[in-house]
């Protein structure tokens, strides 16, 4: 009896020291979490306009090469993000389409004033699929040509290069005439992808998404449009200033204009 109740005490005790042996390589002190924070990848949250997908996804990766840090970026309307951000989206960085979005949010204390910068300026034109054999030569051939149906644009109410496509068919006094035929992307890439789906004949891009292997791409003159001014920031709310402002700084340098200027962006003076 006295054998077999030291038996279940040695058991105990030995199962009492494994736990606390399991249990002290799984809770840190504070130091030991301070310094496991500290090895977590750094990475930033980027909303930017969908006419920089090319640049933005080769930059990006220069950007971890040159620093080490992570970006994780979504590509959309202008419009959308900046009503995102004013609703607390968590973005570290707004890289927008149209400066007038960036001047919005910063008159309403959502951004970081002295990290705006003007890092390009956009331009479009109208595209059509090579495959279908369908080269335009003017926009009047979007009226007298009988293969063209529908036609994409970004939709203007929010995306920037919808608007630039809506004012560069009213200066050619096509909008009126054109209105029957328009599809609306909800971006800039969402009207490349209507376009390459075979749901429109022909759409004005940006020039810095269309692929010259697969697309006609006419460039439409930029005095037809307001100018495409892109603008970007840090966000006020952002938890990693640092690595943002690195992040704004890099696309402004000459290595990130280079990558920008490679997409047919038109770089700033």
């Amino acid at each position: 009896m006295k054998k077999h109740a030291l038996s279940l005490a040695l058991l105990i005790l030995a199962t009492i020291v494994i736990t606390g042996c399991t249990a002290s390589t799984v809770i840190m002190n504070p130091v030991q979490e301070s310094w496991a924070s500290s090895q977590k990848e750094e990475k930033l949250y980027i909303a930017a306009a969908a006419d920089l997908t090319k640049a933005f996804q080769e930059l990006a990766v220069q950007f971890k090469a040159d620093t080490g840090i992570a970006t994780e970026i979504s590509f959309g309307s202008t419009g959308t993000f900046a009503m995102q951000i004013e609703n607390g989206a968590n973005y570290d960085v707004f890289a927008a389409a149209n400066i007038a979005f960036v001047d919005r949010l910063r008159e309403k204390g959502l951004t970081i004033k002295d990290t705006q910068k003007l890092y390009a300026q956009g331009r479009i034109g109208l595209a059509t699929l090579k495959k279908e054999g369908l080269e335009i030569k003017s926009l009047d051939e979007l009226i007298n040509n009988d293969k063209i149906g529908r036609i994409a644009i970004a939709d203007p109410s929010h995306a920037p290069y919808g608007t630039a496509a809506k004012e560069a068919l009213e200066h050619s006094g096509l909008w009126e005439a054109l209105k029957g035929k328009l599809v609306y992307g909800k971006n800039i890439q969402d009207t490349l992808v209507l376009l390459e789906t075979g749901n429109v004949d022909a759409a004005i891009i940006a020039l810095s998404i269309y692929n010259p292997e697969k697309v006609n791409f006419l460039l439409i003159d930029d005095n037809w449009h307001k100018p495409l001014n892109q603008a970007m920031t840090v966000v006020q709310s952002t938890k990693q200033e640092e690595a943002a402002r690195l992040f704004v700084d890099y696309v402004m340098s000459d290595k990130g204009q280079v990558i920008m200027k490679k997409y047919g962006f038109v770089l700033p003076e």
